[in-house]
């Protein structure tokens, strides 16, 4: 059976790209990295490295055990980190992957909070441009905790925190900017060129999806990568479609509710159990996450729901 030191020896010798020099990092000796790794192969069955003249390169078998050896790694820092905070001490590190809007939006004043009740707990944040990254890193062992949209078919904890809705983004300027209830129906904007997220980013795949329920397909004026700057882009070069929870209060832009609206449920997840240190963390999330902000304008009877990826 294939050990934690190991994997972490295969590990070592793909980040590095040679035997020599992930013997140097291990401080241990060539010929003793080379057996291990031998031993590896033979407890799995086939070749995981291919020996180059001056690197190595990773077999079939070897590309299929790579993320399952650093998932194990992974697990095996969390699991000594989660038994130091099993003795309540509270210090150590909560690994906490998010997507980008997450980050920018309801995070920010959660970890304010966090930060002055836990002030030896360091937050190390993991951020994703779309959902499906965010479930793959998780499912992988890259994190404590997931913050993001309900995840698929998932059989761990899953905690509902609270329910987003989306905002269209226009320069003050534009004569659209003043609805009079502050409201605006996507189908208005179906001749307007979109600030567009890119491919990688999911809320590309949203902003298509509400756009074709409203009968058109967005034309793209440009693309960003970051939810933030096409929050800002949005304000000059409109419209885009953005959480809207992201905006402040003093924006220069205008900030409507889509008619119907827009949303999403935002939630917290783990693969098994969460520890104490991980749990405290989920629970100051459900209290204190500013899902919907209040500073846009009052909606309207609401006229359909548009659920979020």
């Amino acid at each position: 059976m294939a050990t934690l030191r190991q994997l972490e020896y295969l590990v070592t010798v793909v980040d590095t790209g040679s035997f020599t020099r992930a013997a140097e990092r291990l401080h241990v000796t060539q010929p003793a990295l080379s057996h291990q790794i031998r031993a590896l192969e033979t407890a799995l069955g086939g070749a995981l490295l291919e020996r180059l003249p001056r690197s190595v390169r990773l077999t079939p078998m070897g590309r299929a055990v790579l993320p399952h050896a650093r998932a194990a790694l992974a697990e095996a820092v969390r699991l000594h980190s989660a038994a130091r905070r099993s003795t309540g001490l509270d210090e150590g590190e909560l690994e906490v992957a998010v997507i980008y809007s997450v980050s920018l939006g309801i995070l920010p004043p959660v970890l304010r909070a966090w930060r002055r009740r836990h002030p030896g707990v360091r937050i190390r944040l993991r951020e994703y441009p779309h959902t499906d990254d965010l479930q793959a890193a998780m499912a992988a062992g890259r994190a404590d905790l997931a913050v993001g949209p309900a995840p698929v078919g998932w059989e761990g904890p899953v905690q509902e925190l609270g329910t987003e809705e989306f905002a269209i983004v226009l320069p003050a300027d534009d004569p659209l900017a003043a609805s009079p209830t502050g409201t605006l129906a996507l189908a208005e904007l179906a001749g307007h060129a979109w600030v567009h997220y890119s491919p990688e980013n999911g809320l590309a795949d949203l902003l298509d999806r509400v756009c074709a329920q409203a009968g058109f397909h967005p034309q793209a004026a440009v693309r960003a990568e970051q939810t933030s700057a096409a929050l800002l882009l949005g304000a000059s070069l409109g419209p885009a479609l953005v959480p809207a929870n992201i905006i402040p209060p003093s924006f220069d832009g205008a900030a409507l509710r889509a008619d119907p609206p827009i949303r999403r449920v935002l939630t917290a997840y783990t693969r098994t159990r969460p520890d104490h240190l991980t749990g405290a963390f989920t629970d100051l999330l459900a209290r204190q996450a500013r899902v919907a902000p209040p500073h846009l304008p009052a909606s309207g009877p609401s006229t359909g729901r548009s659920p979020a990826p």
